[in-house]
């Protein structure tokens, strides 16, 4: 039975009823969502609740010009990623956004008088010195979009954050990562189904993301850490503000191990809107998006739809045809989702990456399924490239017998990682 904590998080994490409750004009539930979200959690030293007081013009000595205009523009009240992403098409970069003209401005789809002013008002924002200070306190990076070590996965969206802040590193090798979300309220089922993806996803070397919520979220993230493996965190909320409370412990063991990241400054206070926005950014720096357990009005659903979007594979367990936290995944499945029953089924779907991944032992991996190959089949693999490649040069480069090669070459060719041009020739896909 869920308890009234959980039942008010269920509320508050639903965009839905709150959307509802807003056209109904029930005001008393929305004030019982700002209660719940205002109350400040438990924390520990690591994330400190006082922004503190910043030596004047901090921001402009330890930033970049470019990052500190990010900065300043992300924190403009109207220029959301989408309008952001007009005004760099149109002026390049974040600085020539800052110093165009009102009139300039203005001819941006979407900005009008009120949004000019702001923006032009901008360069007089008091606080963002403030905001540096607390982020050099906590070990907390600032990533501007476009800069090296912002997450490539991210850029294809069209309304990519501006601004990350980042607790831990994200690496490249985060680009081969897959995004584990379900219900808070899991069954047991759902629990050990998480577990068990999760621990064998990052023990072959995939990086787990999810949103740090009670759950499927708290199990994933975990899991991963049992296996040695990387996860990344998204919060819907600054990293001052973690939410549920009970989860900061978690986080700092993420961030030793990974990545907890927010779009938001760091005393921004979790709020129901903000969690469909933050499922954007799960997705994103996805290749996949696996639904455990969901029920039909849930965040992870909303997860799911929008990895579709983005043309991400979409994955999910089915469940009992009775359990209420299985419905969503049951019609993620019936209408067209991938059914997964074992982390295989996971490795074999996933397509070719854009570009090669390193991994921890220093292989490049083109293919996630290329993580199911054993040591003799990775060496055949290593030794075909990416052009027209001739079998006695694989045997000669994978010093392995001729016989040997042609059965591990019959099974790559299975597994869609070699072609084989003619009788003599193979080529990596």
């Amino acid at each position: 039975m869920s308890t009234d904590t959980d039942q008010k998080e269920n509320e508050l994490s639903d965009p839905l009823e709150i959307a509802n409750a807003e056209l109904r004009g029930a005001s008393q539930i929305l004030s019982k969502n700002r209660k719940v979200l205002t109350t400040k959690p438990r924390c520990d030293e690591w994330f400190c609740k006082d922004l503190g007081t910043a030596p004047p013009g901090i921001a402009e000595r330890s930033l970049s010009p470019e990052l500190l205009a990010h900065l300043r523009l992300s924190l403009v009240s109207g220029v959301g990623p989408r309008i952001l992403t007009a005004l760099l098409d149109r002026f390049t970069t974040a600085q020539n956004v800052l110093s165009a003209s009102s009139e300039l401005l203005a001819m941006v789809d979407g900005v009008g008088p009120k949004l000019v002013s702001q923006i032009k008002l901008e360069s007089r924002r008091k606080d963002i010195d403030d905001i540096v200070h607390w982020c050099q306190n906590h070990e907390t990076r600032l990533i501007a979009r476009g800069s090296d070590g912002y997450p490539s996965m991210l850029e294809d969206l069209c309304d990519a954050p501006s601004v990350l802040y980042c607790r831990g590193e994200i690496l490249p090798q985060d680009s081969m990562a897959v995004a584990i979300v379900g219900t808070r309220h899991a069954t047991n089922y759902g629990l050990k189904q998480t577990e068990q993806l999760s621990y064998s996803l990052a023990r072959a070397g995939v990086t787990i993301v999810s949103g740090l919520a009670r759950g499927v979220d708290a199990m994933a993230h975990e899991a991963a850490l049992s296996a040695g493996g990387r996860t990344i965190a998204v919060l819907g909320g600054g990293l001052a503000e973690i939410y549920p409370a009970e989860h900061a412990g978690l986080a700092k063991a993420i961030a030793a191990d990974g990545a907890v990241i927010s779009e938001h400054p760091p005393m921004m206070k979790p709020r129901g809107p903000l969690f469909p926005q933050r499922n954007r950014i799960v997705a994103g720096l996805s290749i996949a998006t696996l639904v455990i357990e969901a029920p039909q009005r849930s965040g992870a659903l909303i997860t799911a739809r929008l990895a579709g979007e983005m043309n991400r594979d979409v994955l999910a367990i089915p469940g009992n045809v009775t359990s209420r936290a299985s419905q969503g995944c049951n019609e993620l499945i019936r209408d067209g989702a991938t059914l997964v029953q074992s982390v295989d089924d996971i490795l074999e779907v996933l397509g070719p990456m854009r570009r090669p991944v390193p991994t921890a032992d220093g292989q490049q991996v083109h293919q996630p399924c290329e993580l199911q190959l054993n040591e003799i089949e990775r060496s055949v693999l290593n030794a075909v490239g990416p052009e027209s490649t001739s079998i006695d040069q694989v045997i000669l480069n994978s010093q392995l017998p001729a016989h040997r090669v042609m059965a591990v070459l019959s099974i790559l060719e299975v597994r869609r990682l070699v072609r084989r041009l003619s009788g003599q020739y193979v080529v990596r896909i």
